[in-house]
């Protein structure tokens, strides 16, 4: 996959968060495993979790555990409460992004598809709650992500609207989903399971390998 050309100045920028900002894969992992295990289901491999986890847990868990979901869904978060504050890393040249985006008076938020509170939990340990106008994960909108609800609300407040001046920076289907819906610019961070045919179907306008690449076209397009 290409690297971007042609991008203009975003007047905001949302971002997805696991896989895209921050590393929790780990805690996810266990949680999950942990949730199959004590509801007697195959238990997945670190690549298993990180191709099959795109939906929300309330529209995930469902499918996995059919009329046991509920009882699934409050056992994982029991287990993920646990681990999550400890293992959250901002992945490589995140925070070198958001600063840098930061001294270039862009408003940020976040869209995720990870329950909201734990999310704001997350990004408090790690620093950066204030860089971000809204904090928007699964369960604060009516429908979570690839809805376009939860981008209406990640830009409450800026005067902003979806659409072509607006960058949706994700790793997986669902974020580049979610920006064709919403008419934001789809940019992919390489990293999460996104097949060919995906790419087809939700084409986004640049990849970058890391938040290191996209330090550097946002910082050229500023230029420009």
């Amino acid at each position: 996959m290409s690297q971007g050309s042609g991008l203009i100045r975003p007047d905001a920028v949302i971002f997805d968060w696991d896989g895209t900002l921050a590393d929790n894969w780990g805690a996810i992992g266990r949680s999950l495993n942990a949730t199959f295990s004590a509801f007697d289901r195959p238990t997945w491999s670190t690549e298993e979790v990180r191709q099959r986890t795109k939906q929300s847990a309330r529209d995930a868990f469902p499918k996995l555990f059919g009329e046991h979901w509920e009882q699934a869904l409050a056992y994982f978060y029991d287990r993920f409460e646990t681990f999550h504050t400890d293992e959250v890393r901002p992945l490589p040249g995140a925070a070198d992004l958001l600063r840098t985006l930061t001294e270039g008076a862009v408003p940020m938020a976040v869209v995720s598809n990870k329950n909201g509170a734990y999310l704001r939990i997350e990004a408090e340990r790690l620093g950066w709650t204030h860089l971000f106008g809204n904090i928007v994960g699964a369960t604060d909108a009516p429908r979570d992500k690839p809805a376009i609800d939860p981008v209406h609300l990640a830009l409450a407040g800026s005067r902003i609207s979806p659409g072509a001046s607006v960058w949706f920076i994700g790793d997986t289907v669902s974020d580049l989903e979610c920006a064709h819906r919403s008419g934001c610019v789809p940019i992919l961070i390489e990293g999460g399971a996104v097949t060919e045919q995906e790419l087809l179907d939700w084409r986004p306008q640049a990849v970058f390998p890391s938040c290191m690449a996209l330090t550097d076209a946002f910082l050229d397009c500023t230029a420009g």
